[in-house]
């Protein structure tokens, strides 16, 4: 992930976020008062903002100091009761061969997050550590101002590419009438005009009625022709049926991983939505128990091999949408995941 810049913050912090590369003690101090000001536009109990301020130093500082390519997200996340914190902590460092050693107070190695790991696992609501020797850690860590929620059910992330502060992708889950509905969506080329398009999709799909994922699709595409259109897809996963339901125009890419590896792509028809299309065709595949669903833009490449993380199916959904990203995000393009499983 070379190349990330210091985000600028913008007035107001979008939930998509706000992206850090940080490598010096002065970015770690940064990404610290962005986490408090969030908190404090989110009205959090200066309680749960000043155990908010320890993990976001901490996190950051270790980056600073054990990391090789540090990058941390801080972001809004929500429920109907209430909004927090998210922390997304990434490096490509040496990793670590013994995590539950690692969590101890007071260790410290050459790897990566080995002091006050527990001291941030301590003011977390959730957190999630997933770490590789020779790939490096992810780190999620959630806080709350009142008990964490159940643990979401789909999570993702986008990241711009090099050069540009907005990104273009964007994605958006719903539970509508027992529906799972997910929406990626990458806006036509880069920029403001990309990631207004991509809005303009979340928008209308998370106000569009419920239907079948084609019909989604054409509610989208019939509605963002004053946009410059986007390569969008919904996939809706059924519980009771035990299967994903996949319509998308452009090239989105879906995939069905089942807990023993076995991948199943989706089918994307050619188009733009809002432009262009020939016809939009719904598809459904098996969806095995344990099996998560994998929907990314062509920012992120499809060479991931679950083979080569041994466990990180098992993990929670922002926690394994980080650590693609990471290991098969491009810098030039705009990058977004999505990940979902049914528990």
């Amino acid at each position: 992930m070379s190349g990330e810049t210091v985000a600028v913050v913008p007035e107001g912090l979008l939930d998509e976020g706000v992206w850090f590369r940080v490598e010096a003690a002065g970015t770690a101090s940064a990404v610290r008062r962005t986490a408090e000001r969030l908190a404090a536009d989110l009205a959090m109990p200066e309680r749960r903002i000043a155990e908010l301020s320890i993990v976001a130093a901490e996190a950051a500082g270790n980056l600073v100091k054990h990391a090789q390519q540090g990058v941390m997200l801080v972001r809004t996340i929500r429920t109907p009761e209430q909004a927090g914190v998210e922390l997304i902590a990434i490096d490509s460092g040496p990793g670590m061969a013994d995590v539950q050693h690692a969590i101890g107070d007071g260790h410290s190695t050459a790897g990566t997050l080995g002091i006050g790991l527990g001291a941030i696992l301590r003011q977390a609501s959730r957190w999630d550590l997933y770490s590789l020797p020779g790939k490096g850690t992810v780190l999620t860590v959630q806080v709350w101002p009142l008990a964490a929620p159940p643990q979401g059910w789909a999570a993702g992330l986008t990241r711009p590419m090099s050069g540009e502060t907005v990104c273009g992708d964007a994605f958006a889950s719903r539970e509508v009438d027992g529906r799972h509905q997910l929406l990626v969506s990458d806006g036509l080329g880069h920029g403001g005009l990309a990631a207004a398009a991509s809005h303009e999709a979340v928008r209308v799909f998370r106000q569009t009625p419920a239907g079948s994922p084609s019909a989604v699709v054409e509610a989208l595409h019939r509605s963002i022709g004053h946009t410059r259109g986007a390569a969008l897809a919904v996939a809706e996963l059924d519980p009771v049926a035990r299967v994903v339901r996949y319509a998308g125009l452009g090239n989105i890419t879906g995939t069905v991983f089942s807990p023993d590896g076995s991948r199943r792509g989706m089918v994307s028809m050619p188009g733009i939505a809002g432009h262009q299309r020939r016809q939009i065709r719904q598809f459904d595949y098996p969806l095995p128990d344990g099996a998560i669903v994998l929907m990314h833009s062509d920012g992120v490449v499809d060479r991931w091999k679950p083979a080569e993380y041994p466990g990180l199916l098992t993990r929670s959904p922002e926690l394994i949408a980080a650590t693609v990203l990471r290991d098969a995000g491009t810098r030039r393009d705009d990058a977004g995941v999505l990940v979902a499983r049914l528990t």
